[in-house]
């Protein structure tokens, strides 16, 4: 298995063997198995051992709790077979692009998705559902115009957005659905 270390940016091959052991980084010997976890109230960065996760961890710098959930940073592509399990079985709040590849404004909302798994990543996680392809689950939520995005919060939509949005209005409600957790 590959890790990059989060200190130097280091890959290190790590045997599977080993992943119970906390292995370190074989250049600047941190440990690998740490998260980085942004506090969405001050912005501060918090280093935490992976197995320390589930202890309702604190922000080191205001003291709020730490929301956080496995999402990726990045957004992930659902569809209808996998719908269920990566947007309504997650247990963090979920962000659905519904998107087409013919759709101008879509294209515009494509970065401002991206930024946000970055941003995010750990207490949302952002899928994007091609309403072209995916028409059941299109059809399930009633969409009729694209772009359109959809807030989930314990499998269930709470916000709905339809039309381009700006970058800080989808913040906004973003902050607001974790918030709420």
């Amino acid at each position: 298995m590959i890790v990059r270390c989060l200190h130097c940016g280091v890959k290190n091959r790590i045997p599977k063997v080993r992943l119970q052991d906390r292995p370190a980084c074989g250049s600047c010997h941190n440990p690998l198995d740490e998260m980085i976890i942004r506090c969405l109230h001050c912005g501060a960065k918090n280093r935490m051992p992976e197995n320390r996760i589930h202890d309702r961890p604190l922000c080191g710098a205001c003291k709020t709790p730490l929301i956080v959930c496995h999402a990726p940073a990045f957004p992930v592509d659902v569809n209808d077979q996998n719908f269920s399990r990566e947007v309504l079985g997650e247990a963090c709040s979920v962000l659905v692009d519904c998107w087409a590849p013919w759709c101008g404004p879509c294209k515009t909302m494509e970065p401002v998705m991206e930024d946000l798994a970055v941003k995010y990543g750990g207490a949302v996680k952002i899928a994007k559902l091609n309403v072209d392809e995916n028409p059941l689950t299109a059809s399930q939520y009633a969409i009729r115009s694209i772009p359109t995005l959809l807030f989930f919060r314990g499998g269930v939509v709470v916000q709905r957005l339809v039309g381009a949005q700006s970058r800080e209005a989808v913040e906004e409600q973003l902050l607001a659905t974790i918030k709420t957790n």
